[in-house]
């Protein structure tokens, strides 16, 4: 893995349906006059578990080809759906994509709503690693004793414990088996949890639309999908063989339900509208408390615009006052020449 600290990294997140793709791509346009960017191009790097996935199309709302044919794209069709995705491997891929980005003179530009895997790549958050035997072993010991893990776990690592209630007993078993393998308490690994420090010069814009024009457009999301051909899709990549990260993305879980006959197809669009919104919800939570979101925060994409046409990186737009709270309006730039091939391979994938 490749270190850059210190470059410009720009960011626009936000939960399922807010706009970011769409916001991502109007200001990337014009990415050559804005403060954010330096007045330098940027490219896009896709934060998100399930648009690595080759084929994995219409289940993961992967960015358009006419999109990626004008703004250049990472980590975007670079893994078969066969393999496993972590947020450590991610990590190094977008870290890696950042560096490539900043080593010819441009500005990553990170688009994605999984608020976990955003801060994996920008602040500095350690992953602890596993070990099944262990882990195994720690299940086995304490498996009729759950307040028993819990005692040793407050014996050796309080602080952790204080974390965790006495009856979880996967959580004290995870943290019993970090310490094991690691030899470090399983609190040491949180402390860059808590600091919302990039390692980056990173400027974040946060879209939060109104809850009831988020609702209506992930419903609508959602109809698209299956009518785009969702579970044709996903019955074709299931026959190549899904990983177990693939198969729980939303949308490939509710068509999977379909084709063993666990749900009706007149009730997918339905089934899969209420887990988004439910996903959406945990969204909006963890985006709200990160301080650099708050500062930054848009009910739609009127409202970003606005913040970046004054030209500063430090102003923010009021969540009620300064915008409305219509929906996403279009906008009238003009597009450059097609900056990247689709079918390119992208930098910052696995190897």
């Amino acid at each position: 893995m490749r270190d850059d600290r210190g470059g410009r990294v720009w960011a626009i997140v936000g939960p399922t349906a807010s706009g970011k793709s769409s916001a991502a791509m109007a200001l990337a346009r014009q990415a050559v006059h804005l403060a954010v960017t330096a007045r330098r191009d940027v490219e896009v790097v896709a934060v998100d578990a399930f648009t690595v996935y080759r084929g994995l199309d219409i289940a993961s709302a992967k960015p358009s080809r006419a999109d990626r044919a004008q703004v250049r794209h990472h980590l975007v069709d670079v893994l078969d759906v066969d393999r496993e995705v972590s947020v450590a491997d991610f990590q190094g891929w977008a870290r890696d994509a950042i560096a490539d980005i900043h080593a010819r003179d441009r500005t990553p530009l990170l688009v994605g709503g999984s608020g976990l895997y955003v801060r994996a790549v920008v602040d500095d958050l350690e992953f602890p690693p596993t070990d099944p035997a262990v882990r195994s072993e720690l299940e086995a010991r304490w498996a009729d004793d759950p307040r028993g893990a819990h005692a040793a776990l407050v014996a050796t690592d309080p602080e952790a414990a204080g974390r965790i209630e006495p009856d979880n007993l996967r959580r004290s078993v995870r943290a019993l088996e970090v310490m094991a393998v690691t030899g470090r308490p399983f609190s040491s690994f949180r402390t860059a949890w808590d600091d919302h420090q990039s390692r980056y010069d990173l400027v974040v814009d946060y879209l939060e639309p109104p809850t009831a024009v988020l609702r209506a457009r992930i419903a609508e999301r959602a109809e698209r999908m299956v009518a785009g051909g969702l579970v044709d899709e996903v019955a074709a990549l299931d026959r190549v063989g899904l990983s177990t990260t693939a198969a729980q993305g939303i949308g490939c879980a509710e068509a999977l339900a379909v084709l063993d006959g666990d749900l009706d197809l007149d009730d997918l669009a339905d089934a899969i509208a209420r887990r988004t919104w439910n996903y959406a919800r945990r969204q909006r939570s963890w985006f709200r408390r990160d301080p650099r979101c708050a500062a930054r925060r848009h009910r739609n994409l009127t409202g970003l615009l606005a913040a970046h046409d004054a030209g500063s990186t430090d102003r923010t737009t009021d969540p009620v006052g300064m915008v409305t709270d219509t929906v996403d309006v279009g906008v009238d730039v003009a597009a450059r020449p097609a900056a990247a091939d689709p079918d390119r391979p992208t930098t910052g994938g696995p190897a």
